[in-house]
């Protein structure tokens, strides 16, 4: 019998967010973190996403579906977007962590993670990237992570939000 690997997720939000509204739906955080235990064994799965007081019931519902939530607080732009990059927050709990898990999936389409997918794909610490969109996945993560990178473009009918 196969001991059961403890596996941990590292999730860009925003990228995720994007990918999946630019590909035409609306992803359901609840059904994914089920897929994420039921597919790749991730015991613990981290959103790194932007701080805005007014979501504080988002906020709520992703702890409830069993996600760790790592806030960096939001900068307006003089055109009045917001951004809340968390790119060095995810590496650098990728690496506080990596003597906790087995193997990461990180969720992005974003070549910054090259570093680190590149880095745990060459120690076998890297289970998957899963990249929100095929058509929006940086050549650097997909050079970085070769064999061991998905897409969810195919995950709608899966993992749809439906009201």
């Amino acid at each position: 019998m196969t001991e059961r690997q403890n596996n941990f997720a590292f999730i860009d939000t925003q990228n995720l967010y994007l990918g999946i509204r630019d590909s035409g739906w609306k992803l359901d955080y609840r059904r994914f973190r089920v897929y994420l235990a039921h597919k790749y064994h991730v015991t613990k799965a981290y959103l790194f996403i932007g701080f805005l007081p007014e979501n504080q019931d988002l906020y709520t519902s992703l702890k409830e579906f069993g996600y760790v939530l790592v806030f960096k607080p939001v900068l307006e732009n003089k055109g009045g977007h917001v951004k809340g990059n968390v790119d060095a927050e995810l590496v650098l709990q990728g690496m506080i962590d990596y003597n906790e898990y087995d193997k990461a999936v990180i969720v992005t389409s974003d070549g910054d993670f090259y570093c680190l997918v590149k880095y745990l794909y060459e120690r076998e610490k890297l289970e998957k990237v899963i990249s929100p969109n095929r058509d929006k996945c940086s050549a650097l993560l997909k050079m970085s992570a070769k064999d061991r990178i998905v897409y969810m473009n195919n995950l709608q009918e899966k993992l749809a939000y439906h009201k």
